[in-house]
């Protein structure tokens, strides 16, 4: 049965045509960017913009979750893909030595650094996660991982396995057994997590991003390492959002002088353009896995080393390099978080700005007047996550601004725009965001509009 999507579509704002996905797909997506007036139809993406169907254009501050760093469509991996096609090469041979796959997965391994010597390629990030479960055990010949709270892996069943969010596992189980959630940055809980030496890692996110943009004291990875060594426990990195200079550097770990025994890569290491991730390991965890000849084929990904993606990721690389958008994007994360704090400042709504390089978040809090606190709280018992999808309407709809709130953390507003976005585009966010909490702290319209959603959310 499919939804009147005129009946729920704000006042004003047009729809894509999205039956047959409608009908075959996902109607509930569908249903749910109709109530936001998020549903629109993009014709051009380039950089930083999104430019619709009707003439509307777009800034992009959430990256596909952080796929984009180089920007929509860069012109150079376009033409990259390109060649690569035409040369009419073996893209899914499989029966051959990719040597296109070895020359990506050099250059990773020289910018990771560390000990950090081969790579193992996948598609997903999740994969990455699997492949990474499954390497711990066989170095290690333990079975149990240890993870953060609040953590997000991935959705298969061994990534969501170490994530503690109900909304993500309920319905899924049984999961894996022997996984183990510990608090994101208290070091004590995990000292007695690992303790035992029955785990055979320990794997986190350096920044969690969708638990609220939450960055940890630099001590707190660099112990984490140590109890680690100490405990035979690998120290496993997913960087999937954070990596590829995200946060600044090629990892996030470089700024927490931490040297991994893994890193899972994934997102934006094609560029946007194709589904591709690496792991990156020691030389020891790879022998432990491909440990003889006949083992040689012991774990595979049939798309992991097709030719396109891994001509993606080389181009990638490249344009990250060329462009110096890692130093550029610690320059102007720093200026961005700097300009939300002193707009945002007067706020009682806003709690705090945080974030590393272009990886930023705003947390939100009820509000303190009593007349919009009643308002508040009735849609919160409906959803937790109305007002933040309030906001992400007002700033789509009034400022042509897409972002999103946090997986983890509904009171989190993501800010993580294509690592070449411009000061001026981010002026603009900073513009946009201000407006949008005056709003909510003033204005009885905020609180009705977001009542009235609430309600058609209801009734769907």
């Amino acid at each position: 049965m499919t939804t009147n999507s005129a009946t729920i579509v704000p006042p004003g704002l047009s729809t894509a045509t999205t039956s047959n996905y409608q009908d075959y797909v996902n109607p509930q997506w569908v249903t749910l960017l109709n109530l936001l007036g998020m549903n629109v139809e993009y014709e051009r993406c380039l950089g930083s913009e999104l430019f619709t169907k009707d003439g509307r254009r777009v800034l992009d501050f959430l990256s596909g979750y952080c796929v984009h760093n180089t920007g929509h469509n860069h012109p150079y991996i376009i033409q990259a893909l390109k060649d690569e096609m035409d040369r009419c090469g073996p893209a899914m041979l499989q029966s051959h030595v990719p040597e296109i796959a070895g020359e990506l997965a050099r250059r990773l391994c020289e910018l990771a650094g560390g000990e950090l010597k081969k790579v193992c390629f996948g598609s997903s990030g999740s994969e990455g996660v699997e492949a990474a479960i499954k390497f711990a055990r066989a170095t290690t010949g333990r079975a149990g991982i240890v993870y953060a709270k609040s953590s997000f892996h991935g959705l298969t069943t061994g990534a969501l396995s170490l994530m503690n969010d109900a909304f993500w596992r309920e319905g899924f189980g049984p999961l894996l057994p022997d996984t183990q959630g510990v608090p994101f940055g208290d070091i004590a809980a995990l000292e007695s997590a690992v303790a035992s030496k029955h785990q055979a890692a320990f794997v986190v996110e350096p920044l969690q991003a969708e638990a609220g943009i939450h960055v940890p004291a630099r001590e707190y990875l660099q112990q984490a390492q140590e109890l680690c060594r100490r405990t035979g426990t690998l120290f496993v990195l997913d960087e999937v959002q954070t990596g590829m200079y995200r946060t600044g550097t090629f990892l996030a770990a470089h700024q927490f002088d931490v040297q991994p025994d893994m890193v899972v890569l994934a997102k934006a290491l094609s560029g946007g353009l194709m589904p591709v991730s690496a792991v990156l390991m020691t030389n020891k965890i790879y022998h432990a896995v491909y440990s003889s000849l006949k083992r040689s084929i012991v774990h595979a990904s049939t798309f992991g080393e097709n030719s396109l993606s891994m001509r993606a990721g080389l181009a990638t690389l490249d344009v990250l390099q060329r462009e110096q958008l890692g130093p550029r994007a610690l320059r102007l994360g720093e200026e961005f978080r700097a300009k939300l704090r002193r707009e945002l400042a007067g706020f009682d709504m806003v709690n705090e700005v945080r974030g590393m390089g272009l990886l930023n978040g705003i947390e939100f809090v009820p509000p303190k007047k009593l007349a919009f606190r009643a308002l508040y709280e009735t849609f919160y018992r409906i959803h937790p996550a109305m007002f933040g999808q309030i906001v992400v309407m007002r700033m789509f709809r009034e400022k042509g601004i897409l972002t999103q709130i946090c997986g983890n953390n509904f009171m989190v507003l993501k800010a993580a725009p294509p690592l070449m976005v411009t000061s001026e585009q981010l002026d603009k966010f900073v513009e946009g965001i201000r407006d949008v909490v005056e709003m909510a702290q003033t204005s009885p319209a905020f609180w009705t509009e977001a009542l009235g959603m609430a309600r058609r959310a209801v009734n769907i």
